[in-house]
């Protein structure tokens, strides 16, 4: 992609006054009044319960859907960007689904080229040096001709990452990656995701804006940068973690505990 990327510091992402549908049923608001800014370079976790509207809020960030009120932008750009004239502004920005969100009856190769083949008009040649690139680093590289549907949940959420990572995002958005895994999984993904923000081989060492949703904030504490709960229908931002120990009570009980 041509786009410079965004000098560390400046808003990646904007929301004001924002408030955000259930993917399922658009008629029904599950977070309202979102006043938030994420600067690139950051590393964030958003903590809820399940029902919280964790997922709809990423999917809403992602550009899937458009905000139910208020105004979001991404790098200074309104959306959510559909039109074709623009689509390189919305690729600056990866997602990574819970569970991955693979086409079953492709092989993983095939999955992670998709996007490559896709968006970037890459020749097969290319897009597999590619692909090779990044299934040896998330160690997929054994299961690049088996199809997505037999693998385990643990694998499976590798794929997405690599799938989302192959147009080298500048900004991550990941929907609860430690859920249903393994630990040595949760471990791999804690590294994977601080290596990252600090800036991966994989993208030439530019360390990648991260919004990671968890129902947990234990894992993450000197990890990510800063916090914020989703909780009652409002996103309460907390700040370091620090200043979310300090605020510890009804807000975070149920996610710190």
């Amino acid at each position: 992609m041509d786009v410079p990327p965004t000098k560390p510091g400046a808003a990646a992402i904007e929301m004001q006054a924002v408030a955000v549908s259930a993917m399922r049923d658009q008629s029904i608001q599950v977070a309202e009044g979102i006043n938030w800014t994420v600067a690139a370079g950051d590393y964030w976790v958003v903590a809820g319960l399940q029902g919280a509207g964790k997922s709809d809020f990423l999917m809403m960030t992602a550009g899937l859907m458009p905000p139910a009120q208020g105004s979001y932008r991404l790098f200074g750009e309104e959306m959510p960007i559909f039109d074709e004239a623009r689509l390189n502004h919305r690729l600056r920005l990866g997602l990574v689904f819970d569970g991955g969100q693979l086409l079953n009856h492709l092989t993983v190769w095939e999955n992670v080229a998709l996007p490559l083949l896709y968006h970037e008009s890459f020749a097969e040649t290319e897009a597999h040096k590619e692909v090779q690139k990044l299934l040896v680093a998330l160690e997929l590289a054994p299961w690049a001709e088996s199809t997505s549907g037999t693998m385990s949940r643990n694998w499976q959420k590798r794929v997405g990452l690599a799938r989302a990572l192959a147009l080298r995002p500048e900004v991550l958005l990941v929907d609860t990656p430690l859920t249903g895994l393994d630990l040595p999984h949760v471990n791999w993904w804690l590294a994977l995701l601080d290596q990252l923000s600090k800036g991966h081989p994989l993208l030439q060492g530019r360390p990648v804006t991260l919004v990671v949703t968890a129902a947990d904030l234990r894992p993450w504490k000197g990890r990510a940068k800063q916090f914020a709960v989703l909780k009652n229908r409002r996103l309460a931002v907390l700040g370091t973690w620090e200043q979310a120990e300090a605020a510890k009570g009804e807000l975070l009980d149920e996610v710190y505990e």
